[in-house]
C-alpha cells in the first residue's frame, strides 16, 4: 500500500504542518494523519515529499534532518501495520490505522487493558446464544487462567498488554507456570491452549494486531501416574462409618455416585428427580451440551439418589475436591504413591500420600477402570461416561498393581 507525505499549505510562505497520507482502494478514501511536524514550503522538496536536503551542520540542516527522521518513524510504522494485516488475512481500515497511529504517536491507549478485555472474552464465551456457549467447567478453566496470568504478573512486576505478548514474554510464563508454580507439562499445555484461544479472540475483535502467539509451542502433554480406585477400595469407602461427620458424608457420598456411574462431576453433582426415568439416568453431557447420556441405575447409585430423596447433595467443584481429601485422609489411605512428571525433557519423580493425589476427577477415572477391568467393551463404558474419542477415553484407564498381577496369572497359568 503506498504511502506519501503532504503539506497542509503547500502555498502558504509560513512553516505548515505535514501530513502522512495513503490512499485506501477498499474505501475509496484517504487517510491522512497529521505529523506534527512543520516546515516552510520553500524548504520542501515537492518532487520526493521530504524537507529538502541540506548538508552541513547549519541550525535548519539539523532540523530538517530531525524532521526526515520523524517521517521516516511514520511510513516505518505504517509499513509495520499493512504487513501485520497481511500476514493475519485481515482487512486493514482507515479507522483501525487512525487508532494504531494513536496509540504509537500519541501514545492514547486505546481498548488494550489485557484483563478487562480478558473479562469481556469470558462474558462472550459465556452468553453465546449460537449454541456454542462454555460450561462452567470451562468457564472455571479460564477464571483459574486469568488469575494465573495476573499472579505471574504480579510475580515479575510486568504490565500485561495485548500488545507486548511476544516470546519473551511468554518463555517467561512458561518458566512461572513449571519453576514457580510447580505445574505439570499436562497442566502447562491446558493453560497455554486456553490463552491461545484468548489471543485469537482477542486478534479477530482487533483489539489488537500482534500475531506473536501464532508461533507460540505448547508443551507436549505427558502421561501421568494417576490414581483410579478398584472396586473393592470403592466399597470399602462407602461402607465407612461417617455419621459423626454429615458433611464428610455427604462428600463421600458425592464421590462414590461418581465411581459408580462414571459421570464428570459437574453433571452428577446436579442429578434431580426428573432426570431418572425407569431404571436409568437421562441426562444431556454438559461438555458436549448435545450428547445425551443413558446410564443404567446399580444398587449403590440407586441406594445414593433415596437417601437424598434424588436430590444429591450440593457441593462446588473446588469444595468437593478439598473436602474428598478430608476423606481418605480421615480413612487412613496415607502410604507413599511415586508420581511421575514431565518438566521440559526432565523426568522428575516426586511422592506424596495417598490422599493428596485424590480428586473429584478420580471417580471418572476409577469407575473405567473397575468397568475395563470387568472386560466391559469398550463402547458401551463410553456410552456411559460420554467420550467420543478413544484417545481420550483410553488416558483415563489406570490398571494397579494388583490388576497387573492378576492379569499375568490368568494368561501364563
Amino acid at each position: 500500500m503506498n504511502y506519501t507525505f503532504k503539506l497542509k499549505e503547500p502555498n502558504s510562505e509560513k512553516e505548515t504542518l505535514i501530513y502522512f497520507r495513503s490512499f485506501f482502494s477498499n474505501e475509496n478514501r484517504n487517510f491522512i494523519y497529521s505529523s506534527g511536524e512543520k516546515i516552510k514550503p520553500s524548504e520542501w522538496d515537492f518532487e520526493n515529499r521530504l524537507p529538502n536536503d541540506l548538508n552541513g551542520r547549519t541550525q535548519r540542516a539539523v532540523n530538517h534532518r530531525s524532521i526526515k527522521k520523524q517521517l521516516d518513524r511514520y511510513s516505518g510504522f505504517f509499513t509495520e501495520i499493512v504487513n501485520r494485516y497481511k500476514n493475519i488475512d485481515e482487512e486493514l481500515t482507515i479507522d483501525i490505522a487512525r487508532q494504531r497511529f494513536d496509540e504509537e504517536f500519541k501514545k492514547i491507549k486505546i481498548k488494550d487493558d489485557f484483563f478487562r478485555i480478558y473479562d469481556e472474552f469470558i462474558q462472550e464465551k459465556e452468553n453465546d446464544y449460537s449454541g456454542n456457549s462454555i460450561s462452567k467447567s470451562t468457564k472455571d478453566r479460564y477464571d483459574y487462567n486469568k488469575r494465573l496470568l495476573q499472579d505471574f504478573q504480579d510475580y515479575y512486576k510486568l504490565k500485561l498488554r495485548l500488545g507486548n505478548f511476544d516470546d519473551k514474554i511468554y518463555n517467561k510464563f512458561l518458566k512461572y507456570c513449571i519453576e514457580i508454580k510447580d505445574h505439570s507439562a499436562n497442566t502447562v499445555h491446558r493453560n497455554v491452549g486456553l490463552l491461545k484461544t484468548f489471543l485469537y479472540w482477542a486478534l479477530s475483535k482487533k483489539y489488537t494486531y500482534n500475531n506473536n502467539f501464532i508461533n507460540f509451542k505448547k508443551p507436549p502433554k505427558f502421561r501421568t501416574d494417576e490414581i483410579a480406585l478398584n472396586y473393592q477400595q470403592v466399597e470399602e469407602i462407602y461402607l465407612y462409618d461417617f455419621s459423626k461427620n454429615k458433611r464428610l458424608e455427604r462428600v463421600r457420598d458425592l464421590f462414590v455416585f461418581g465411581c459408580v456411574t462414571g459421570m464428570r462431576f459437574g453433571n452428577y453433582s446436579r442429578i434431580s428427580k426428573q432426570d431418572i426415568q425407569g431404571d436409568f439416568i437421562r441426562v444431556v453431557d454438559l461438555k458436549s451440551k448435545s450428547k445425551k447420556l443413558s446410564i443404567p441405575l446399580n444398587s449403590i447409585s440407586k441406594a445414593i439418589l433415596e437417601k437424598y430423596d434424588y436430590i444429591l447433595p450440593n457441593i462446588s467443584n473446588q469444595k468437593m475436591n478439598e473436602f474428598i481429601k478430608e476423606v481418605f485422609k480421615e480413612m487412613k489411605f496415607t502410604e507413599d504413591i511415586k508420581k511421575t512428571m514431565k518438566y521440559g525433557d526432565e523426568l522428575v519423580d516426586k511422592k506424596s500420600e495417598f490422599w493428596e493425589r485424590i480428586s473429584s476427577h478420580t471417580a471418572r477415572r476409577s469407575f473405567i477402570t473397575i468397568m475395563k477391568n470387568n472386560k466391559v467393551p469398550d463402547k458401551v463404558i463410553m456410552s456411559y461416561t460420554g467420550h467420543t474419542s478413544l484417545e481420550v477415553f483410553n488416558n483415563y484407564y489406570r490398571p494397579n498393581e494388583e490388576d497387573k498381577v492378576n492379569y499375568m496369572n490368568e494368561v501364563f497359568k
